[in-house]
């Protein structure tokens, strides 16, 4: 009996380790990425660019007249003209004042063109349209007045019927006045009668001084009877038809947007 009960548990302890199984138990590596560092680059310095400067509105406030607040406004422009192309910063102004109406004229406002100037074949800038001796004309169109007064100097400079104009005195505002109108600048025959009283009137003869580095020995006297003091009644079509000259002239001589007129107002006639 005992030699049974020991077989039958050598029996029972072989099964048990035939059938157990070795669990191998698998260690999941983690799968690690290379990360590959690049170079820290330079911080890039940032860079700004000024946008161009436009023009600045041109002042118009505390001043008498248009006139008067061109004169403030492009003096500047006009002496450096002079400097660099021998033309009387006084002419430069007082042909502005006339072609552009003292900076309200439609060109001078839309196209910074203060002095006409057309387009022309050479043109390739910029362009606006507008009724002159015909209808639509292409006149040339400006970013900044300064290029349209560079572009009147250009104009005088470089056409030799203007050539004779050089000869003269650089100071001398009435011959070059009347040297404008005989190389045919203009047809209005009062054209350098009316530059010559823009120029006394608002003394622009004082900017070619200044380019010269010279000081007025005298200033020109406006005579009395250059002068009308506005009285009730008087319009500027009545005041055209007293002093021979039309409604046009009296605006530009005295900067006048309107046609309005105040007792006392005094109005510069010719």
């Amino acid at each position: 009996m005992k030699k049974i009960f020991t077989i039958i548990c050598l029996s029972v302890l072989v099964l048990s380790c035939g059938s157990r199984k070795k669990v191998v138990t698998s260690k999941t590596k983690t799968k690690t990425e290379r990360v590959t560092r690049q170079p820290k680059t330079p911080t890039e310095e940032k860079v700004v660019i000024a946008a161009p400067k436009e023009e600045s509105k041109p002042v118009s406030s505390g001043y008498a007249n248009a006139t008067e607040a061109y004169i403030a406004n492009y003096s500047g422009i006009a002496k450096d003209e002079m400097r660099d192309y021998g033309i009387p910063a006084s002419i430069t102004l007082a042909q502005g004042i006339l072609e552009s109406g003292s900076g309200n004229g439609r060109l001078s406002v839309e196209a910074n063109n203060h002095f006409g100037i057309k387009c022309h074949r050479e043109w390739t800038g910029d362009k606006i349209y507008h009724d002159d001796d015909a209808a639509q004309e292409c006149f040339r169109k400006y970013k900044h007045s300064k290029y349209s007064f560079r572009d009147h100097s250009l104009f005088l400079k470089e056409r030799k019927r203007y050539a004779g104009l050089f000869k003269l005195a650089i100071d001398d505002y009435e011959a070059w006045a009347k040297g404008l109108k005989a190389a045919g600048y203009a047809t209005d025959r009062k054209y350098p009668d009316k530059l010559i009283s823009l120029i006394e009137r608002y003394q622009l003869y004082q900017y070619d001084l200044e380019v010269l580095g010279k000081t007025p020995a005298k200033r020109p006297v406006v005579k009395n009877e250059d002068k009308h003091i506005v009285v009730a009644g008087d319009t500027l079509y009545s005041l055209s038809r007293k002093y021979n000259m039309t409604v046009k002239e009296l605006q530009e001589l005295n900067g006048l947007k309107s046609n309005e007129l105040a007792i006392g107002q005094e109005l510069y006639i010719k």
